[in-house]
């Protein structure tokens, strides 16, 4: 008998793929299961067998069968899609692609997909929130850059959207975050610059619109405090700045009177600039000028082992950025936060 003489079932065992596009019925048909036997097993339903699920839905990739998200909406109400909102310039240095690795582990396993929505220069960051939620694009939103006063926040609060920033808000209702410590890491790290015998610091703050850059000032201003040593905030440039602007200022900056010996750096680009503007100056890194910077990467210590660095896990917050939001989606209101603490290893 050939394969054209077989019943639908008796093909799909032969392992032939279905011609056209494959639906919920091709599968049913390929597994003798009940449609929505099928489509509980693609959404994990855990009442049924594990060997059953593994089985929908290795045939279901096999034969390459993609939900239809339009269909999906238009029963459910969910899209079954998790949007990342990122600038392109935060590719750079791994910060974009290390947490796009962390949300799709957290998705992993669940019926969600990932899609990157971009945030290009010139355009208000709300644009593409609107976008998504007008067009129910998404069942979730995970976006990072976060200021004082969020317009994102704000939006996706009033209406009553699930999300998760990347970094706080100020906004008195509370939101979805995971976030980094950045004022205990400012003021640990300027208190080390203390020990090591500096007697300025100085930072490269973000731009002063987003939430965090007030928590790095804070924590210098209390280190220095403490240690009683003086401290400056860096002018004319900001870590948005191009590192030639950064690294120049700096140069000129050394060449001045009382110019700071040590830097707390909040990114591996600016440090590197920062670096390169000290030795440019005629100074000695770990001698006469000192420097501490957050890392992200491995990559950063192959070229500056004299500076002293405090890891910050962007994969890690992306899983937490997934965890949190789908816990979110499925109802929960509380503990949807996460404030990650830095880990301090110095140098003996």
């Amino acid at each position: 008998m050939s394969d054209q003489e077989l019943p639908p079932v008796a093909r799909g065992k032969r392992g032939a793929k279905p011609s056209g596009k494959p639906t919920l019925k091709t599968i049913a048909q390929m597994t003798g299961l009940a449609v929505t036997t099928i489509s509980r097993a693609l959404n994990n339903a855990p009442e049924l067998a594990q060997d059953t699920r593994d089985r929908v839905q290795k045939i279901a990739a096999e034969i390459g069968y993609l939900p239809d998200r339009a269909a999906l909406r238009l029963k459910t109400g969910r899209t079954n899609v998790i949007t990342l909102i990122l600038e392109p310039d935060e590719q750079i240095y791994g910060f974009g692609t290390n947490l796009v690795t962390g949300i799709t582990e957290a998705l992993r396993d669940t019926a969600y997909h990932l899609v990157i929505t971009p945030l290009f220069r010139n355009v208000s960051p709300l644009d593409p929130v609107r976008h998504i939620v007008r067009n129910r694009m998404a069942d979730g939103v995970i976006f990072s850059k976060v200021e004082t006063f969020d317009e994102r926040v704000r939006f996706l609060l009033d209406n009553d959207i699930p999300f998760v920033s990347h970094g706080r808000s100020q906004w008195p209702e509370p939101h979805a975050y995971v976030d980094f410590d950045n004022e205990s890491y400012a003021y640990a790290a300027t208190k080390r610059l203390a020990a090591k015998g500096c007697r300025k610091v100085s930072i490269i703050l973000p731009d002063s619109a987003l939430n965090y850059t007030e928590h790095l000032r804070n924590g210098v201003a209390r280190g220095a405090a403490e240690a009683g040593i003086a401290y400056e905030f860096a002018a004319d440039v900001n870590l948005a700045s191009a590192t030639d602007a950064i690294r120049n200022y700096v140069m000129k900056r050394a060449k001045r009177a009382e110019p700071p010996d040590g830097y707390v750096c909040a990114s591996e680009i600016s440090a590197l600039a920062v670096i390169g503007a000290l030795t440019d100056a005629g100074l000695v890194l770990g001698q006469n000028a000192h420097v501490v910077t957050k890392q992200s990467t491995s990559m950063f210590m192959q070229f500056q082992p004299n500076a002293e660095t405090v890891q910050e896990d962007f994969a890690d917050a992306g899983r937490n950025l997934g965890r949190i939001l789908l816990r979110q989606i499925a109802g929960e209101t509380e503990g949807l936060n996460y404030l990650a603490q830095p880990k301090f290893e110095w140098k003996d």
